[in-house]
C-alpha cells in the first residue's frame, strides 16, 4: 500500500487493541458498560456513570454527525498533503461519544457541521484506522 499517506500508528495495548483492530471485519466498536449501557471513548477501566467495571467492546452502526471540524493547511508529515479535514464526530448511538478523525472522500470545503457521516477503515500494518466519509444521500440513521 505504497500510495497511502504516512500515519502515526497507535500502540496496540490490551485495553485498546479491540478498537484499533475493529476495522478488520468492517465494524466500529467502542467500549460499553454492561450494567448501564454507557459507551466510553477513549477506553477506561471504569464506567463514568455507574463506576462499574463490567465493560466490553460493542459494535456500533459506524454512523454519526460532524460536531465540529477544521481544515489543516500545514504539511506536518511527508506524504500527508494538505488540505485535509480534522473533525470531531458524534456517534449516532450516543452523541456524548465524540471521536476525533479525518473526513475523507469529499472536498474539504464540502464538509459542514451536522453533516451525516459513516466510518470507513484503512489498514496500516496490523491497525485499521477509522476515518469518516459523507453518508450517501446525506441521511444519518
Amino acid at each position: 500500500m505504497a500510495d497511502q499517506p504516512f500515519r502515526v500508528l497507535p500502540r496496540l495495548e490490551p485495553d485498546t487493541e479491540f478498537f484499533w483492530k475493529s476495522g478488520e471485519d468492517g465494524k466500529l466498536r467502542f467500549l460499553r458498560c454492561n450494567a448501564d449501557g454507557t459507551f466510553l471513548h477513549p477506553p477506561a477501566p471504569v464506567c463514568p456513570k455507574c463506576l462499574g467495571r463490567d465493560l466490553s467492546p460493542a459494535v456500533v452502526s459506524g454512523r454519526g454527525v460532524v460536531a465540529t471540524f477544521t481544515i489543516n493547511h500545514q504539511p506536518w508529515y511527508p506524504g500527508l498533503d494538505p488540505p485535509y479535514v480534522i473533525a470531531i464526530v458524534e456517534i449516532d448511538e450516543d452523541p456524548s461519544v465524540r471521536f476525533t478523525c479525518n473526513i475523507v472522500n469529499c472536498a474539504p470545503e464540502d464538509v459542514s457541521v451536522g453533516m451525516p457521516v459513516q466510518v470507513v477503515f484503512e489498514q496500516y500494518d496490523d491497525v485499521w484506522l477509522p476515518f469518516f466519509e459523507p453518508v450517501a444521500g446525506g441521511a444519518s440513521s
